[in-house]
Formats: C-alpha cells, structure tokens, sequence
C-alpha cells in the first residue's frame, strides 16, 4: 500500500469533489476521479454499482478495466455477487482472492468477470443516503491480499464524497426519464384523438353517402313499386285483397327507409347547431310514439356547444339520438329529459328517463350501449349509464373533456 501523510491524502479527497463539478452522468463522473481515487486506494479496476429505481435491479459505471458488469443496463441484483451488501445484510465486503470466496460464488451469481479479469483483491462499501443504500462502490486489484480494513474506511470516505453527487445525478436521470415518458404519452394520447376524429369523421361520411344512395336508388325503387301495385289494383288486374298485405308492407319498409335517411344525415345538426338538433330528434322521437311522453331540454353549455369540432358535435348527436331512441322504444317513460353543462373543463350531456330501466330492457338495447361507448371512445370523452333518482328509470351521462387552452366562458 502507498503510504501518504494526512495532508496529501487530504488533497486527494478534495481533488475528487473539485473534479466530479459539472459531470453530468454516472460515467463521466467515475472516470473523472479515477485517478484521484487510485493515489488513495490503487485499484485496476473502479466501479460504482447503482441500483435502479425499485431496488430490484443494478447497473454499473466502471473505469480501469471494461467488463460485462459495465454492459448491463439492469441486472437484477439477487445475480450480483455482492447482493449482499446491496441488500444491507453486511456494512462492507473485504476479500483476499475473490476467484475462491465462496462469497462471489453462489448459484446464479453473475461472477464471470472476476474470472475473466483475474480480480482478487476487492473492497465494496455501500453509498447511502439517509440510510437508504442506492449505490455501492467498489475496488478490484490482480494481487491477492491487497487490501485491509484500513482501506475500507477510506472507501468510506470516497463514497461519502461520490453519494450526493451520484444521488443528485439519479434523480436528474429519473427526473428526464419521467418527463420523456410523459411527452411519450401525450402525444400518443394526442395522436389518437386525432386518429379518433379522423375515424370518427370517415364513418360519418360513409353513413351519409350510405343515406344517400339509399334516399336514391332504394326508397326510389320502393316508391315506384308501391305505386305500380296501387294502379294494378285500381285497374282491377290483381284482386285488391291480395295485394293489400304486399302495400302495407312496402309503406312500412319506406316508413323504415325514411328514419334511416333522417339519422344518417343530421341536416338540423348542420344547419342550428348540437342543442337544436337533440331538442329536434327527442320532440319528434316522443311525438312519433303516440303515447304522451313529456320531454325537456336544458341547455347550461354557455356557449360551449358552438366551439366544438364538427366530427364531435356529431358524435355527441348520435350517443344522445340513441340514448334517447333506447328510452322511448324499450322502457315506456312518461318523460324523458336531456340535460346539457359546460364549465371550464369539460362538457357533460345526461338523458335521463323515468322508465322500466336497464334490467328489463338490456337484452334489446345492449348492441346501442356499445355502440354509444365506441362513440364515446373514439372522441376521448367518458361514457356511463345506470339507474336514475330512486333506482327508477336509467341515466345515461357523457363527458368530453375540452380543451384547457379554448375553455368555455361563463354567463356573464
């Protein structure tokens, strides 16, 4: 061993603090203090194993001589040969000739490099903060019986000086590690909500241009045969009693073909906007029924309604035309009321109905519920349905989160 009177050894404890100033990484940071660290412990091989976040697994920066430890992003620690140290069951491991202690050489430890490299004489002591371990140093010579005891505080010492700085290094590393996987999810998030739009803007072209070819050609030809039915009727070609059901039955089918057109192409959502369109479709979907539904609509949107991209105005249009179809069809209300608020983060629509509710109807609207949460999904907004006030009839409720930097304005 070199034997240094205490100022020079002091010199080279301060030399190490002066040189870790402005390394910014783990790597940079060992090698720099290298050779301040070989004239208080000689060493030919330098490591600081660091434990990654969780504990579970490690890595190593190493300098002198380069080794598979050093080319292993995250090795699980119960493989290292000092795992115990890691572990905090031993303050420091001290060996003569670590190829034949057993201490290295347990099932599963990743030892190859001491054999490879013909690394006797090692010393390990823990770097902690606040009595936590989140790194190890180590020291590693050819010849056996190099160290002693007297080595292992100044380890101590040097891992004192290495902690903070290998401490504040970690935490910079987590720090951009979080921010990148933050970015990473926002812009996928972005990236499908606009990939959601798209979509969402796609099927309803293809379901008006379906509308039309169906208002075209289908209900054109439908009309024209209802009408040579008629005539061969009245010219008394064809009993009228038999050609009776076929009428009926054609009138039924436009009838059919007719609501299709209408929902296909929400002419009132274009032209007065989302509000006047639901207020449109429930006065007529409760008016079609013949039963005397009571029905309402609030609007508390502020405005809110009028600064939302049309692919989603039509999306919302259609979760509430089914949800407002599934109430009058299959649960007998005696009203049904639509309910529309907006504040400076997101935008509800809640149709709520007093009728037979989800249990005895799901059976016959469960293909619309899913079709409202593909809606709801593909424009990023939160769907959800269940009983209303008193487990009587069933509430159906969408949110769609607006966008901070384009927030409604309040009533003035």
């Amino acid at each position: 061993m070199l034997h240094l009177v205490p100022a020079a050894m002091f010199d080279h404890y301060l030399g190490i603090s002066r040189l870790l100033a402005g390394q910014l990484d783990f790597r940079s940071a060992i090698r720099s203090v290298a050779a301040e660290v070989a004239h208080i412990i000689p060493h030919d091989h330098l490591d600081v194993c660091v434990l990654l976040e969780g504990g579970n697994y490690h890595t190593a920066y190493e300098t002198g001589i380069e080794t598979a430890w050093g080319g292993l992003a995250g090795a699980p620690v119960v493989n290292s040969p000092i795992r115990s140290l890691l572990w905090g069951e031993v303050d420091f491991l001290l060996a003569d000739d670590a190829m034949t202690d057993p201490r290295f050489h347990f099932e599963g430890a990743f030892k190859r490099p001491i054999v490879e490299q013909s690394l006797r004489s090692r010393l390990h002591v823990p770097m902690k903060v606040q009595g936590t371990i989140i790194a190890a140093l180590s020291c590693s010579s050819h010849r056996a019986g190099v160290y002693t005891m007297e080595d292992i505080e100044r380890a101590r010492i040097i891992a004192d000086l290495l902690t903070p700085y290998f401490f504040a290094l970690q935490a910079a590393e987590q720090a951009q590690r979080s921010a990148i996987v933050e970015a990473e999810a926002r812009a996928r998030e972005e990236g499908l909500r606009q990939g959601a739009l798209k979509l969402t803007e796609a099927l309803e072209q293809e379901r008006q241009r379906i509308g039309m070819d169906l208002h075209d050609q289908t209900l054109a030809d439908l009309t024209r045969l209802a009408r040579r039915i008629d005539r061969l009727s009245r010219n008394g070609e064809v009993a009228p009693e038999a050609l009776e059901p076929i009428s009926r039955s054609l009138q039924h089918c436009m009838q059919d073909l007719r609501q299709i057109i209408e929902q296909a192409k929400p002419s009132v959502l274009q032209l007065f906007g989302l509000a006047q369109a639901i207020e449109h479709h429930l006065d007529r979907s409760t008016r079609d029924t013949g039963s005397g539904i009571e029905w309402g609509l609030v609007d508390e949107t502020h405005g809110a309604l009028e600064r939302l991209e049309p692919t989603v105005s039509v999306a919302l249009f259609r979760i509430a035309q089914e949800a407002i179809n599934n109430a009058v069809r299959h649960a007998a209300p005696l009203a049904v009321t639509v309910r529309l608020e907006a504040d400076d983060d997101r935008l509800s629509i809640e149709i709520s109905d007093d009728g037979t509710g989800l249990a005895k109807a799901r059976g016959r609207i469960g293909g619309g519920i899913d079709n409202m949460k593909t809606r709801a999904r593909l424009i990023s907004a939160r769907f959800t349905t269940g009983p209303g006030h008193n487990n009587r009839g069933t509430v159906v409720r969408v949110v769609l989160p607006l966008v901070p930097n384009d927030p409604p304005s309040g009533p003035n």
